[in-house]
């Protein structure tokens, strides 16, 4: 599948509405590794989604193809010692066109300096990706762990991957 070309930009206020939705999407697909049911209500817990947009050391991004919105990215830690993709987002009629790659590059790019991506591994797509991506932006100078969810001892821990950008 061909996807026009996408653009990465930071989230205005006008975008809530649409990141809200792909919110409920990315939250689907992470249940199949995190588990985890919806609130009553049909939604998700959204307490990094508030952060995103509320938080000065936060920065979303929304990918859009044309007038239609293909992704998201969350960024924390702007000021700290390493800048954390706190959570990445492509649609499922968008993946594996390459559009993945494309933003991430371009969210990272924009924020050079220490990084820290988190994946479940029994996400094996994830793990591709991540693992790609990484070789791709550091060569062989990025580094794997894993390490306990904090106040979820009944998930699995997250892979870590760390890399810095020029």
């Amino acid at each position: 599948m061909t996807i026009s070309p996408v653009l990465v930009r930071p989230v205005t206020a006008t975008d809530r509405p649409a990141v809200e939705r792909l919110w409920l999407m990315f939250r689907h697909d992470m249940a199949d590794y995190q588990g985890g049911l919806p609130s009553p209500d049909g939604t998700y817990h959204s307490d990094r989604l508030r952060q995103a947009f509320e938080d000065d050391d936060w920065v979303a991004y929304l990918f859009t193809s044309g007038d239609r919105p293909v992704g998201f990215s969350f960024v924390r830690a702007l000021s700290g010692p390493a800048h954390v993709l706190n959570s990445f987002f492509v649609v499922r009629g968008a993946r594996r066109s390459g559009v993945g790659s494309a933003v991430v590059r371009e969210v990272i790019d924009r924020h050079p300096g220490p990084w820290r991506i988190a994946f479940q591994d029994a996400n094996t797509a994830a793990v591709a990706f991540w693992r790609r991506v990484a070789t791709e932006i550091a060569g062989t100078a990025w580094a794997e762990e894993r390490l306990p969810v904090p106040g979820r001892p009944d998930v699995p821990p997250d892979v870590w991957i760390s890399f810095t950008t020029a």
